[in-house]
Formats: C-alpha cells, structure tokens, sequence
C-alpha cells in the first residue's frame, strides 16, 4: 500500500469500462485520484448532456453508473479536438496544454501521473512530467503501440520520446512489449493484461438471461460484442455464419454494438440471405453486457487487431468459451483449448470451422472459471499497484 496521502492524476481518452473499473479497485490506495479525459469522452458518457457548473464535479452526479468512490473526481479537459485531430504533432500539444490549464485552475496537486494509451495522453503526461517533475507511468494498449508509431518516423519519435520519457511502462500484451522493443527501447516493460468486474461477469441461469433479453431458447447462440467498425472484422463473422448454418440450423449470431458499419452489414446480411440467423443488437450499456455473456453459447470475437480485449476476459468470467482470432494478446490468454480455439485473422471458412467446433464440444466450465479468476480487476489491480508503488518508492530515494 502506497502511504495514504499520495494522489494520482489519470489521463485517458474515457472513463468507462477498463479505466472506470481499474480506477475503482485502487481508490482506496490514494489520498484523491483525479481523472483527466478528454471533453467529447464525457459527452460520449453522459448521452451528449452539456456540462455546466462546476469544473471538478463527481460523474454519479450526471449517471446513475455503480458510486465513484468520494475520492476520485473526472475532470473535462477542453480543448479545440477537431481542430487538432489531423495534425500529427499538436493534438498532444493541445491535451498537454489543456491538462495543464486545468491543474493551474484547480490547483490540482498529485505525486504520480499515470496514463492510458501513448498517444496522445501518454505525450501529454511526459510534457507535464517536463513541467512539474512528477513521476510518470504509461500504459500502452492497442493500435497506440502495434500500428501508430510504425505509420512513420514523426508518430515513432512521438511514441519513442514518451516512452524514454517514462519512469515505467506498462502493456497488456507480450505482443505489444515485442512492439515496444522493436522501437529499439530497451527499459523494463511490465506486461499486465486487461481485467473483468467479478461483480458483474459471473455465471447466470442462461434461460433467464434470454427470456429477459427476448432471445429464443431453441437455439444455440454465438455472441460477440464490440463497434461495427472495420478492424473488429464483423463482415467475416456474417460471412462464416454461411458455412455455419449450412452444417446446422439452430443457431443465431448476436452482434452487440453500434458504428458506422451498421448500414452495411445490415446490407451484407440480407445479400446473404442471413436474417434469420445473425441479429444486429445495437449498442448496450456496459451493465447489460453480462445478460447477453450468460444467454450465449459461445463467445466469438472476429477482430483483425487487438490489444488484449476487456471483452475477452468478461466472456471467461462468465465460463464461456472464446472462439477469437490471433491477433494481439489473445493467443497469450487462450493458451489452452480448455478455454477456447483461435483462428486466423479475415479467414471465415476458419472461423465457421472453429464455431461450429465449439458448438460442438460439451465445455468444461468450471475449469474456464477456475481459469478467469486471475484475471478479476481486484487482482490485476494489484499488479498495477506492485509498479505504481515501486515508482513512488524510487522517486521518494530521489528527492530525499
């Protein structure tokens, strides 16, 4: 436990999911933790409700969301977004110098800055570290370290500088610290997956969990979660289901989410033939997801790129197997296929291969909780906590 009157400053693009949740399980750790993201992140949160009155206010006051701790405050950090979005070097600038108007207005002192994703939060946290000699921890998740910084020299040396500029680094893949090392950095890197709320993914009776939903209970159900957007490769799980249901035809696919691919899958559906057998469910809250898990037989997640995916670890929690593509951090998870099968990335007769494999086999389903159990936020939070405190501890030697 770090000593109690040490705060945290959080910068990330939301407070939603993975950061609400990790931030949830370390409160109790600080004096305040204060959650910078950024101001269209928050209009996402609260349905696009303007924000007036105070500028250091507590999210439960807009949502009624599970309670944020009494000691975390989200603060919104405006700046001209769209103004800064397509030139390469200035939307960190633009974060870092609304970030620091911010800290000046409020006067908000912290003694460890933390941030998820490298670009352009984590440059925006090495810019402060610049200003105020705060010690920094950055996290990379995604496409910030596996694509960003290999798009061109200017993104590597953005991505390189925050990361040199670093008192640790933390990733939630060991594909991504590969990435990291292809950057030529050569400090230790700390690989701690994604988690899941233990609280809300556990096992539940699925016949309830699909009459609550209106889902059929005559079917076997594949479900998967995640934007309709290219790179979550939902146009090769609609293709699969062709190969799927002409083996057998009990079975529905459920896609949950919402994004600018809706129009087009529906299209892709229908030229298919397939309304019968795949369900566009639209986007859901994030306490719903947990019905949906639990009416499911298999969970099946299509991507062409990943990190290491929240949704993942819920599936597990919830003791369904995972049919998922190798990409990111997911053949380090799905190691065994006690837990799930992986497949090759835009290969739908694979995929339709490995689904109509899982539907098959009769899943061990206490050993894929028994499995999951690592991976409860309270326990990666304290992995989170071990490097938090270890930067804390040596910036402490430092200055004394």
């Amino acid at each position: 436990m770090v000593e109690k009157n040490v705060s945290l400053m959080v910068i990330s693009d939301h407070y939603l999911t993975f950061v609400k949740d990790q931030i949830e399980c370390i409160a109790t750790q600080f004096e305040d933790i204060d959650v910078c993201v950024r101001c269209d992140s928050i209009a996402e949160i609260v349905g696009r409700i303007p924000i007036i009155g105070s500028k250091r206010f507590k999210l439960r006051s807009l949502l009624d969301l599970s309670e944020v701790p009494a000691n975390v405050f989200i603060h919104r950090c405006s700046f001209p977004y769209l103004l800064f979005r397509w030139a390469k070097g200035s939307l960190g600038e633009g974060l870092f110098k609304a970030v620091d108007d911010l800290v000046k207005r409020d006067r908000i002192e912290c003694d460890l800055i933390a941030t998820h994703f490298l670009w352009p939060n984590g440059y925006a946290g090495a810019r402060l570290k610049q200003v105020y000699g705060v010690p920094l921890v950055v996290t990379a998740h995604g496409y910030d370290i596996y694509s960003l910084p290999f798009r061109g020299q200017k993104w590597k040396d953005l991505i390189v500088w925050t990361l040199e500029s670093a008192d640790a680094i933390i990733t939630v893949s060991g594909r991504n610290k590969e990435c990291i090392r292809e950057l030529g950095i050569t400090k230790q890197v700390q690989v701690i997956p994604n988690g899941f709320r233990s609280d809300l993914f556990y096992p539940c009776d699925q016949a309830e969990c699909r009459l609550t939903l209106g889902l059929p209970l005559n079917k076997k159900i594949i479900l998967t979660v995640g934007n309709l957007v290219e790179v979550k490769g939902h146009q090769y799980l609609v293709e699969a289901m062709v190969d799927v249901i002409a083996k057998r035809q009990d079975v529905l696919c459920v896609i949950v989410g919402s994004g600018s691919l809706k129009k087009k899958l529906n299209q892709y559906i229908h030229s298919l033939r397939l309304e019968d057998h795949v369900m566009l469910a639209g986007g859901k809250p994030h306490d719903e997801i947990p019905l949906w898990m639990n009416a499911c037989d298999i969970f099946v997640l299509p991507s062409l790129a990943e990190g290491n995916p929240t949704v993942m670890f819920e599936a597990l929690g919830c003791g369904k197997s995972f049919v998922g593509t190798m990409v990111g951090g997911i053949p380090e998870i799905i190691a065994s296929d006690e837990y799930g099968l992986l497949v090759e990335a835009a290969d739908p007769k694979d995929l339709a291969e490995k689904i109509l494999m899982a539907l098959d086999r009769k899943w061990d389903q206490e050993a894929i909780l028994a499995y999951a159990v690592q991976f409860t936020w309270e326990n990666i939070a304290e992995e989170i906590m071990g490097v938090y405190k270890k930067v804390l501890d040596s910036d402490h030697t430092v200055k004394s």
